[in-house]
Order: structure tokens, then sequence, then C-alpha cells
């Protein structure tokens, strides 16, 4: 009942927040499209919710940070009352799980199992090591978050650095991504990995994660795992003398650099896809989740979205394939949640469940933990779609019809750009701000997309956009959000 007192009172506080610049209250507030259902966990229980995903028979699983695994029945009613069955306890702190071909599959800090019920009793009884190629220590950061199955059967995990900023002789491969093959093989795909907080796929299946802000990371990113390719930090380059799966250890980048600068000296550094500035859109990023739903969650399909736990926020993000490497814009999307969210999970019907905590890391949303779930009302909210880089500026396509006069005045917007130092030190302030001039803008003729050309536009660098005199056709509602955050590594050929 405490739980659903204070999801009750926090839903009544960011309501009044959200109306704060709009005393009519007329104006669409975010729950008027994806309002946040509390759903009751079982009562006595405490359930860190780390890890979620659909079961058979619309049944979901939920995995706890203290190594506990429930199964709810009746979670998709608009007043779930769901009957919750323990599954399995005494694992160690969960960070994912999949199902696949009547196994539950765990990521767990020291390896990734897989669990069944093989006498029907509800009850896991076949506990199975699938992989642990990797040491841990006791340390409190040394995390492992695990995907579901990609298309062919592979489990990927990021494995945090040891505090975070070590890597320890005695827990080899900290720092680097591993893949867990159907066979068990357990092969090194990836490094420079910090503090990662959640990972997951593109509509593509290509792999993504979140790192977090400290060493060598100015601010915390969207990354892209690329096989082979490095991540950024050098502390756990040191386990390059364990294997010879991705060649001979590469150089290391020098410290108060810029990510830009260093690209043309570590030919293996991948830039990141998606910088989320450090306090703007939040400061712990965690879960990945892409809206494959056919439409059943709203008008955007194939994007990602990103659990962020401090803040307690969901955000969106765009991607697009420039040169060969993902870039793209991320959008707030969601506030509100009951905890630090660091996980989310589609089902077939368009509901987004998510989970969290906030034990050692504190979060907006004061609940211990949550569990939750997210639908559309079917009500399209008046967004920025997409946002694309040309030549010579950015294209923006709006999920409904906008008034096409503020979208030629180029008073509705600003733009400012900044980047972080690439250093070995904890963080970084913007760096390098410059004031890119929008100098027109071009509505198309479908009312739903503009082109702003843009002189100053720098590779490298966060774009910040504002689009505050932005109004829908036909009234005077601005943009549901008028913030985007995109990410410049290339700049295509005219």
């Amino acid at each position: 009942m405490k739980n659903l007192t204070f999801s009750f009172l926090s839903f009544v506080c960011v309501t009044a927040i959200m109306h704060a610049d709009d005393p009519s209250g007329t104006l669409p507030v975010e729950s008027d499209y994806y309002p946040i259902t509390t759903i009751p966990l079982p009562e006595g229980e405490v359930i860190e919710v780390s890890g979620i995903d659909i079961l058979p028979g619309n049944k979901v699983a939920i995995a706890s940070r203290r190594g506990d695994i429930f199964v709810g029945e009746d979670v998709f009613g608009e007043e779930p009352n769901p009957k919750w069955t323990l599954f399995a306890r005494g694992l160690h702190e969960v960070l994912g799980i999949a199902w696949k071909d009547g196994w539950l599959y765990a990521t767990q800090r020291p390896e990734v199992s897989r669990i069944k019920d093989s006498d029907g009793d509800g009850r896991a009884d076949v506990f199975e090591t699938v992989a642990d190629d990797w040491g841990i220590n006791g340390n409190y950061h040394e995390y492992a978050f695990g995907t579901r199955h990609d298309k062919n059967g592979d489990i990927w995990v990021v494995l945090c650095l040891t505090g975070s900023s070590g890597a320890d002789d005695k827990s080899p491969f900290r720092g680097w991504c591993m893949r867990v093959t159907p066979e068990g093989e357990c092969i090194p795909t990836g490094y420079g990995i910090r503090s990662p907080g959640g990972i997951g796929f593109n509509h593509l299946g290509d792999v993504f994660y979140c790192d977090n802000q400290g060493l060598w990371n100015g601010s915390s990113s969207l990354k892209h795992l690329r096989p082979g390719g490095f991540q950024g930090n050098p502390v756990g380059n040191k386990y390059f003398a364990l294997t010879d799966a991705l060649g001979p250890m590469p150089p290391e980048p020098e410290t108060g650099s810029r990510i830009e600068v260093e690209r043309k000296r570590v030919p293996d550094l991948v830039p990141p896809p998606v910088v989320l500035p450090h306090g703007k859109l939040g400061n712990s990023p965690a879960g990945i989740e892409c809206d494959e739903t056919g439409g059943k969650f709203g008008p955007f399909s194939n994007q990602l979205f990103i659990s962020e736990q401090t803040h307690s926020k969901v955000h969106r993000v765009f991607l697009e394939k420039v040169n060969g490497f993902y870039q793209g814009a991320a959008f707030p999307f969601l506030k509100g949640f009951g905890s630090g969210n660091i996980v989310a999970r589609f089902a077939k019907d368009g509901s987004m469940f998510t989970g969290g905590t906030n034990r050692g890391w504190g979060s907006h949303g004061k609940s211990p933990f949550s569990f939750q779930r997210v639908n559309w009302t079917g009500k399209v909210p008046f967004e920025v779609h997409e946002m694309r880089v040309k030549p010579d500026g950015f294209e923006l396509t709006f999920t409904q019809e906008a008034d096409a006069k503020t979208l030629a005045d180029i008073a509705s917007y600003t733009m400012e750009s900044y980047t972080y130092i690439y250093q070995k030190g904890y963080g970084s302030p913007e760096v390098d701000g410059t004031l890119p001039v929008i100098s027109k803008a071009t509505p198309g003729k479908d009312g739903k997309s503009v082109h702003l050309k843009i002189d100053g536009m720098v590779k490298g660098h966060v774009h910040e956009l504002k689009m505050p005199g932005i109004r829908r056709k036909g009234g005077e509602q601005p943009l549901l959000h008028d913030a985007a955050y995109y990410t410049l590594n290339e700049i295509p050929s005219p």
C-alpha cells in the first residue's frame, strides 16, 4: 500500500510541475499519451527490479538485484492485481533475463546461467552454468549486464571495471564485452567499457549499451558495441594478454584530447552514437529497449527507449547511420517513475514494463524499488519524430502537422554545440562551445517536416536544439518536448 500511495502522490506532483507553465491547465502533458501504472509486487518482498522478460501465457518474469526471480500472472489489466510465484532465489545480482526454449537465462555477476522448472510446480529446480569466463572479487561495482538472445542465439554481456575504474588481475576481462554462444563458448567481442548501466538491440540486431560519466567518459553516452570496437576507456586493455580474439593491443588514447581527434590515432575507437548531456538528460542511463511493437506504442517504431536511473525517467533516441557510423538525437520522453529506472521491456500488446531501484545510487523517484507499466492511450503527441543530418544542416520531421509560419520563422529555434574533454580524469564540463547559426528554415510541403540550414556545424559535437516557437497546425499547442540533442560524428557529403 505504501508503494501505491507514493506513486499516486508522485503522479499528482509531477502533473502539477508539468502544468506550471500553463496556468489554465489546457496544454497536454505526458500522461495524456503515456500514463504510468504501478503494479503491486509480492507483499513483504524487497524486489529491486533489474531484469524483465515476457513468458508464454502472458506471464512476466522479473529479476531482482538481490538475486530473486518471480513470475507474475494478470499484470496486463487496467488495474493489475497480479498473482506472484517465486521462481528462484539465491542468485547473484541478476542484471538481465531471457526466456528461450523452456529455459530462463540469467546474467548473474559471475556467469550466464540457465534455469528450468522441470516438474511443473512453478519453482526452478534445474540450474546450469552456460559460461563464466570472467572474474569477480567481491567489489561492489563489478556488474555484469546481459542481453536477450540475438539472432544467432548469443547473449552479449558487458562487464563493469573493478570499482568502475580499475582492472584487477584477479578479475579478468573487466571493461570488456563477452559474447556467450548457445554452446557455452565465451568470445571476447569488444573492450574499452567503463561502467555500463544496460545493454540491448536496435531493430536491425546491432548491440548498444549505456556507459556512465566517469574516467575517459566526459558525459554518459549510448554506445555501439561494434565487434572488435574500442569504447574509449583503456584501463582494461591489459587483458589483451589473455586473448588473441581481437588481435594485438591497440595504442592508448592521449588524455586531455577530444574523441574526434583520437579517432584518427586509435582506429578501433567507436565514437558514441548519442551523448546524453550530463545533468540535462540525466546522470545515469541504464537499460535499452527498442520499440518493435508495430505501432502499438505510438508513432516511434524502431526507435530506442533508454531508462534513466538517477532522474527516474525514460528517454527516446532516434539513430541513423552516416559514413558507416551510428549517430542521432536524444529526446526527453517520460518522467515521474517511482524509483530509479534500470530496465524496460516491451510486450507484444505494446505495453512497456519498467523496473528499478534507488539503493546505492539514489533517484528522483523516492520509492526504494518499483515495477510499473506504460501504455499508449492512442492519442498522438505533438513531438519531433526524427532528426536527420544533412550536408548543410538538419531535417526534422514531426508526428503531426505543424504551423507553417512558426516552422519557417528562424526565431522559433536556438542552437548551441559543445563537446567534452576526453581524459583519464572523472567526467568533463561542456567545452569548445559554439553557436551555430540557423540561417534558413524551409517547411516541407507535407506540413510535417522542416529543413534547417545551419552555418557552423561542428564534427564531434553535441548539437543542442531548442524549438520553443514551434506550434501545431491550427492552434497554439507547442511541442510536448521542445529539446533535441544530436551527436554529430559524421557530416554527409553533398
